[in-house]
């Protein structure tokens, strides 16, 4: 089969042209920044004529390269792009192409080879090269022209228009510390309101936005003056042409958006309102779930959802129990097609402000999963971005589906109390039973709860030292220097806090199974917080020891979350305690007396 790549492309869009929606082979692909969600790819692209290694693709799209569908060889059609123009140290500029949007035109195992003999393009090679007349080439779509007719700027007072007109636009995808000379386009999505500190170093007040564009989104913070210069200017929705700010490694403590780096607003920093039509420019960046989903994810983990307002309380006041400070908060019900529900907590203003009468249609960016006995369950925090019926595929096919009967539907409440987790119920049942059931064969994890005996615990490695940094629990790797380096955060500290990860036994009359139960579920069982854990096994090993040979053979209630995973071409299953509660003998006996009953054939 004949694949015709655009020839000649790559030199028209590395000359500073536009072509558009070309056609080209990826010839290979490599990881060069970040890890988890916020790892980026930069890729071998050729267009038959010439290859290019500088082309780099936007984080939305890497679940097509990590999946595979996007492989070497693969044919593609570039529908979305920008050019960057980077800073090399020491080696001058360097033009990078950022991919948005791509569709595969044929994967790389049916093309199986590179086509043509490309030969490398850099900027030396092309120095001599001109930029074909507009002509010549294909026009580009609004998205992939640099802006040199900036519009007329907002009058503030240390505006420089200069400047931002003579200047391309940046993605923020490509923005890093080692650039100076830079203007993004951006929408805020989200903007703080002004919050004060006062310490021993003095004292000052802040506030902080979030901004996005096609590429990616960053957080923006401004200190003192331009705190108050900048505050009442900035709106949420609107877009600016923003310049000379600091950038440096996001605080991943106080941002969950998926960008390495984060600006710091300065004495020389330009904004300017940007006055043309911005509709193309997205206003918020998601990543929804399902809600049946969020089933499955572990605690503290920060979610993008989106679902029908079902229900929703009444407002509730409580006192904050570290500050004294009253809090007021409101519990509202969402719901979706994956057929499942789940509690979101607002708080504040939101809580107090929210309307449920019309079951609007709720999205939600950076809440986070919380547990409790067992129910998962969603909590707005500051930086939460909230939007009531908003404009996009999700909120359209969501009312659709609430509307013709998605409002009668069943649905399992995964923040249900009573359940203790989602698709189960306050029922005990045994191994053999769990067996016979065939719980955790299916594709997602199922639950229950079981009357079991500790008869085992692995006390080698149950404890170790976890990054201090509140969002992040990973183990840190001691560097033998007096500092320990987190490889998520990539990041070095001089202390640490205690995490528990502990494996054991638990059998009951009808069988045992190996379990692991992480820190607060692993606290509950050994009675002791990790923090006295963790120094016992540094400085008391006797005392270590003598605990984990106290906790033996005592009984729990256990709620368990199983599921089956393949371990070096071997399947088992994967039994992870969600809740661990010492035993009610009471509601026990009642439990006993009512199974006896059942099996004597007498009517209860």
């Amino acid at each position: 089969m004949a694949y015709n790549l655009s020839s000649g492309s790559l030199e028209i869009i590395m000359n500073g042209g536009v072509y558009e929606k070309p056609v080209m082979q990826v010839l290979g692909s490599k990881k060069i920044q970040g890890s988890g969600a916020n790892e980026r790819f930069r890729l071998l692209v050729s267009d038959g004529k010439h290859s290019h290694s500088f082309a780099m693709l936007a984080t939305q799209l890497n679940d097509k390269l990590i999946t595979g569908e996007l492989s070497d060889f693969s044919v593609v059609q570039i529908d979305r792009f920008v050019t960057s123009v980077l800073k090399s140290t020491g080696k001058g500029e360097k033009r990078v192409m950022i991919i948005l949007d791509i569709t595969i035109l044929a994967p790389g195992t049916e093309v199986g080879k590179k086509l043509g003999n490309p030969q490398s393009w850099t900027e030396e090679s092309a120095s001599a090269a001109s930029v074909p007349a507009p002509s010549s080439i294909n026009p580009a779509p609004k998205a992939n022209l640099t802006s040199n007719t900036l519009p007329k700027p907002t009058a503030t007072p240390s505006l420089n228009a200069s400047l931002l007109g003579s200047q391309m636009t940046h993605p923020i995808a490509s923005l890093s510390p080692y650039q100076n000379k830079w203007v993004i386009k951006a929408r805020v999505m989200n903007k703080s309101a002004i919050r004060t500190w006062s310490n021993a170093k003095g004292e000052g007040k802040l506030f902080s936005m979030d901004l996005c564009d096609d590429s990616g989104e960053i957080r923006a913070t401004a200190f003192k003056n331009e705190c108050d210069k900048f505050y009442d200017m900035i709106q949420v929705d609107k877009v600016y042409y923003i310049s000379r700010c600091q950038l440096k490694t996001a605080n991943k403590q106080f941002s969950t958006l998926k960008n390495d780096y984060e600006m710091t607003f300065t004495s020389d920093t330009v904004v300017a309102e940007c006055m043309e039509d911005t509709s193309t420019l997205p206003s918020i960046k998601y990543d929804f779930i399902p809600i049946s989903d969020i089933a499955d994810k572990s605690p503290e983990t920060i979610v993008d959802t989106i679902g029908v307002c079902k229900g929703a309380s009444e407002l509730q006041e409580l006192t904050a129990r570290n500050t004294g400070r009253l809090l007021k908060k409101r519990e509202v019900t969402l719901v979706d097609q994956s057929g499942a529900a789940i509690t979101l907590t607002l708080w504040g203003n939101e809580a107090e402000t929210f309307d449920a009468s019309t079951n609007p249609i709720i999205a939600v960016k950076g809440a986070r999963l919380a547990e409790f006995n067992g129910s998962k369950s969603l909590s707005c925090l500051g930086s939460t971005m909230l939007r009531s019926n908003p404009d996009v595929p999700e909120a359209h096919r969501l009312r659709g589906w609430f509307d013709h009967g998605g409002a009668a539907a069943d649905v399992v409440n995964i923040s249900a109390r009573t359940g203790g987790g989602p698709g189960g119920s306050s029922e005990w049942i045994t191994f053999s039973e769990a067996e016979e059931r065939k719980l955790g064969t299916g594709e997602k994890g199922d639950y229950y709860s079981l009357l079991g005996v500790l008869t085992f615990t692995f006390a080698d490695n149950a404890i170790y030292k976890a990054c201090p940094q509140e969002q992040c629990n990973k183990k840190l790797v001691d560097q033998e220097n007096g500092l320990f380096r987190c490889e998520k955060c990539n990041r070095e500290y001089p202390n640490y806090k205690y995490r528990l990860l502990l494996g054991a036994n638990v059998s009951d009359p009808t069988g045992d199974q190996r379990i692991t139960a992480f820190n607060e579920t692993a606290e509950a069982m050994l009675g002791k917080s990790a923090e006295e854990i963790g120094r016992m096994s540094e400085y008391d090993k006797n005392a270590y020891t003598q605990l984990f040979d106290e906790v033996k053979f005592k009984t729990f209630v256990f709620r368990f979350r199983t599921k089956m995973e393949t371990y070096s071409d071997e399947a088992r299953l994967k039994t992870i305690v969600m809740n661990v509660q010492p035993v009610d003998y009471k509601d026990a006996n009642a439990r006993l007396i009512k199974s006896i009953k059942a099996l004597s054939g007498i009517e209860i």
